[in-house]
């Protein structure tokens, strides 16, 4: 193993990128030109891996025109990416370590944010949000950004890649290395000791940092058949778990890290892997998984569980029953959106939904799920008729926040779930937004696949509605007294605890000033703004309204013959006027406000 001497001296570097490379030459540039771009003070230590392709030459070719940026090990090919990256590991300079595989590369700004998270929060483990072209990303621990995610109640352990940032202290600490002479599973022992020792982890959700792209030619590791052999895979998983039960005591923590295991690796294996296995084969597995139950299941687990593994834990002895199970999990739920409407303030979604190729169908029923609560779900029971279905969402049962719909079919005790929305028929658009007391409810179709969403109080779509000018009229203390009536999605006529306050923005500094409003009946509202108070600057007029999610801001729309007109005084030596006017165009409330000192009238009288 040789280095070859690119590097300067170790001084405030703040990441090592690690990239492990074996015959990847056709994606080096993309993966090397993503770590140099990072905006933070970075090293690229790359082990080349016994490469033959071409990726040493490239390699040299690198490290010449980037000294002290990058460095290049050799070593002889060991056969799996767990050995060159503990290799990486003891040649890391930085503060913290990021793996990146060479055929995978990182958002451009990805280190500069996972960077700042870590040294706001002190992290050990930052997650950044990982993308898949060509390959399932994971998705559970990237619904929301965390400056703090608990181990034991967040879903962060349900990935186990090495595709984060690590504190380099922590790793060396506690010897935390990749799991060599193994073609997989090499990062999930190396993840499961990091998790069990690291006192903060973060979560970066709101940028994509990690890149995670198929080779066209399927030649990685992960992408060939038999990186998934079950009975290889069972074998694995053996050495992880034992590790992570090492350190963490029996309780509800490690029963929520098992839940993981059982239902990832073990219980996923009873599913396609064991349809496509041979009736040799589906023994040996059920052999392998009932060893590890004996093992490891507990009631605090078991409890944990869903509905299909708990069927499938009871049914280990039973191959034909485990088979009749995979089949149901793997049929597709077929499902067709017929109707979308509101009655009174309850949405009526009716479809079709059925379960392709098997009989024995049960009933069917909506489920919403929280994008905002990860354990926010909410299922409402449907009329049936054959494979049609009709059911009606009570609003008042759904917290504020962005719900997405499900249609469930049940099979032999098995719910099977499938996104609503995306076949539809035609001609179905989406409802109105429904006002129901304070809470506005904005039904849509999701840009990227065009499934059915509930957005309560407006936190992703831009709340409609309406703000207009009755009256105005000047009042003592050159007071502008406003009158207005509100509507809410097109007809919805708020309650008086919905107003909130008005606003005047300064159209050039963004300053702002509130004022206090007072609600009437019917949405109505009045406010009496001592606007001859406010700086010098052209001021707009906004509604600011608690409808069940964010602050929502309407402006002010007003008609020329509805504004006051001008008014102007003087106080001591100062002149204040004041012209308040409906903008051209879409006619909304704006108001002049200039102040003239004696001096700059005579200024202005000499120019």
């Amino acid at each position: 193993m040789a280095e070859q001497p690119t590097g300067s001296d170790d001084g405030g570097v703040d990441v090592s990128v690690i990239i492990p490379v074996h015959n990847c030459r056709d994606f080096l540039d993309r993966s090397l030109t993503s770590a140099l771009v990072q905006r933070v003070n970075k090293e690229i230590v790359v082990v080349d891996d016994g490469s033959t392709d071409g990726s040493a030459d490239l390699l040299d070719l690198y490290a010449h025109y980037h000294r002290g940026v990058i460095r290049v090990v050799r070593a002889e090919h060991s056969g799996g990416a767990g050995g060159p990256r503990n290799t990486g590991i003891e040649h890391a300079r930085g503060r913290y370590v990021f793996f990146c595989d060479a055929d995978d590369h990182l958002g451009p700004e990805a280190m500069e944010r996972m960077l700042a998270v870590a040294d706001r929060n002190g992290s050990d483990i930052v997650l950044g949000k990982i993308v898949g072209h060509g390959r399932r990303a994971p998705v559970s621990m990237f619904q929301a950004s965390a400056d703090r995610a608990e181990l034991g109640t967040s879903a962060v352990y349900n990935s186990l890649s090495c595709f984060k940032l690590f504190r380099r202290e922590l790793l060396d600490r506690h010897r935390i290395r990749f799991a060599e002479g193994q073609l997989v599973g090499e990062d999930i022992y190396f993840s499961v000791h990091a998790y069990c020792h690291a006192k903060v982890i973060s979560v970066v959700a709101d940028y994509d940092c990690y890149h995670l792209v198929a080779r066209p030619d399927g030649s990685s590791i992960m992408q060939q058949p038999s990186s998934r052999d079950p009975l290889g895979w069972l074998a694995m998983i053996r050495r992880p778990i034992a590790l992570m039960a090492q350190h963490v005591e029996p309780g509800p923590l490690r029963d929520h890290l098992l839940r993981r295991h059982f239902r990832l690796d073990i219980f996923a294996q009873l599913g396609a892997p064991f349809l496509a296995a041979d009736e040799v084969r589906r023994k040996e597995i059920a052999h392998e998984v009932a060893a590890l139950c004996d093992e490891w299941m507990t009631p605090g687990v078991m409890a944990r569980l869903p509905t299909t593994d708990r069927q499938r834990l009871s049914a280990l002895g039973d191959i034909d029953r485990l088979v009749r199970l995979a089949d149901i999990e793997a049929a597709t739920v077929w499902r067709r959106l017929t109707g979308l409407r509101w009655e009174g303030d309850r949405l009526v979604v009716e479809g079709e939904a059925t379960l392709d190729g098997l009989d024995g169908q049960g009933g069917v029923a909506l489920v919403l799920r929280s994008r905002n609560e990860e354990a926010g779900e909410v299922a409402v029971p449907a009329e049936t008729d054959g494979h049609a279905f009709s059911a009606r969402i009570d609003l008042a049962e759904l917290t504020s926040g962005v719900w997405d719909l499900h249609v469930a079919v049940e099979c032999e005790g098995v719910v099977r779930l499938g996104r609503l929305g995306a076949d539809r028929e035609s001609g179905i658009t989406r409802p109105a937004p429904r006002l129901v007391g304070n809470v506005v409810a904005l039904p849509y179709f999701t840009r990227s696949n065009g499934n059915l969403s509930l957005d309560i109080g407006g936190h992703v779509l831009t709340v409609p509605g309406s703000v207009r000018l009755t009256r105005t009229r000047w009042a003592l203390g050159h007071r502008l007294v406003i009158d207005g009536a509100i509507t809410v999605g097109g007809d919805g006529i708020p309650e008086a605890g919905a107003v909130r306050q008005l606003v005047w923005r300064e159209r050039h500094t963004g300053r702002e000033r509130t004022e206090r409003v007072v609600s009437l009946p019917g949405g109505m509202f009045a406010s009496r703004p001592a606007v001859g108070r406010f700086a010098p600057g052209t001021w707009d007029a906004y509604l600011e309204l608690e409808l069940g999610g964010p602050p929502a801001r309407f402006r002010i729309e007003a008609d020329a013959d509805t504004v006051a007109e001008p008014r102007s005084w003087w106080r001591g030596p100062v002149r204040s006027s004041v012209r308040p006017y409906a903008t051209a165009g879409k006619g909304r409330l704006s108001t002049v406000v200039r102040k003239i000192t004696p001096r700059a009238l005579l200024r202005k009288l000499l120019d």
